[in-house]
């Protein structure tokens, strides 16, 4: 399948050193070809065929979008352009753009995750627009676009965090409501699990991971007792870890507020997939990427990620970046991005609907 799609692309498979092959999937109509080539576009299109696994994978990936509408309206600025949703999930906000697209756009899905990518494949097939789909970090951008001999794109999608299925499937060890083996891999080819970080972190790195990634007030105390607990065995299922938390958090610490494995679990996560490293470097690639009056729109559903997110659009719609005992500018230094309005929040009746979709923030800035 692979070898077909990329006999397709018109050009060889394309490896990173550090990581394996990129897997692309999808219908494309795609040539050796710049998007600015009068030819772009004409090639004869490719189906795959999806095999009766992918179906069962579409069935089982259930995920509400959340802010659909809000950011497919912000990014939307050519139907004839190129899109690249870079957290492409079971294909919400995919599926919602492809259909506001023409036949001669082409729309790129983005996701490490295996699940993700079978769901979206078979959700997106009947799509009118070009797509094709690459299962491979967001943080490798640059390399995906490159590897497609792309230069400039009209918009990226974000939508950072866990997806409702994977909370929702317990074998994915992401939830604390839900038992299984600790996981919490986005990408299943990710050699570093939960396990290995609970049973072999020393206790203050785990303390620091806790605290920093959780903002988890008994950060010390939950992880000096994960080391105590697994001297007697090791913790290898969400429901151990859970009871840990429990037994280190005070009763009436407890008592109110949000589940007290929450917070820890957040900040293992964010430990195995590396979400929060890999953020700033990412929105500068992909604002690189943008054509001018491009944008990009990112959903964050944490405190950690919008302050990261917020920092770096606004250090890149600063004009002078001279140091501040300068009378004058000397850096010449011109704006990357403007902002589109406010930042946005679900409306009541959305966190009705999805409670999950509470926390969730929308920010969106337009290569200038």
């Amino acid at each position: 399948m692979i070898g077909d799609l990329n006999a397709t692309l018109g050009h060889r498979p394309f490896r990173h050193p550090e990581r394996s092959e990129m897997s692309f999937v999808g219908k494309v109509a795609f040539r050796k070809l710049r998007p600015e080539s009068k030819d772009f576009g004409e090639a004869a299109t490719t189906t795959l065929n999806l095999s009766p696994f992918f179906e069962d994978s579409f069935m089982e990936f259930q995920h509400t979008t959340v802010l659909l509408h809000e950011m497919i309206d912000r990014i939307l600025t050519d139907p004839h352009g190129i899109y690249v949703d870079c957290t492409l999930g079971g294909g919400g906000h995919s599926f919602a753009m492809a259909e506001k697209l023409a036949p001669d756009a082409l729309l790129i899905g983005v996701d490490q995750d295996e699940e993700a990518i079978e769901a979206a494949s078979h959700r997106l097939s009947g799509c009118a627009c070009r797509h094709l789909l690459v299962r491979d970090n967001f943080s490798h951008i640059h390399d995906i676009l490159a590897s497609l001999e792309i230069d400039k794109v009209d918009g990226f999608i974000f939508d950072l965090g866990v997806s409702s299925h994977q909370l929702d499937d317990g074998s994915r060890g992401f939830s604390y409501m839900n038992n299984g083996k600790l996981d919490m891999r986005m990408d299943q080819r990710n050699p570093r699990t939960a396990y290995e970080i609970v049973n072999t972190y020393e206790e203050e790195e785990l303390a620091r991971i806790i605290w920093e990634y959780g903002e988890e007030r008994w950060a010390k105390r939950i992880a000096q007792f994960i080391c105590e607990f697994r001297e007697k065995k090791p913790i290898e299922t969400t429901d151990d870890l859970v009871s840990v938390i429990k037994a280190a958090i005070p009763a009436h610490a407890r008592r109110n507020g949000p589940h007290p494995a929450k917070r820890t679990f957040q900040a293992i996560r964010i430990e195995v997939n590396n979400e929060l490293g890999i953020l700033k470097d990412t929105m500068e690639a992909c604002v690189s990427h943008l054509k001018v009056g491009g944008r990009v729109g990112v959903i964050t559903f944490q405190s950690l990620e919008d302050r990261i997110i917020k920092k770096a659009f606004k250090e890149m719609e600063r004009d002078c970046i001279c140091p501040p005992e300068l009378p004058v500018c000397v850096c010449h230094h011109h704006r990357l991005v403007k902002s589109i309005g406010k930042a946005q929040k679900p409306s009541a009746k959305e966190i009705e609907e999805n409670p999950r979709a509470r926390s969730a923030v929308l920010r969106v800035v337009e290569r200038v």
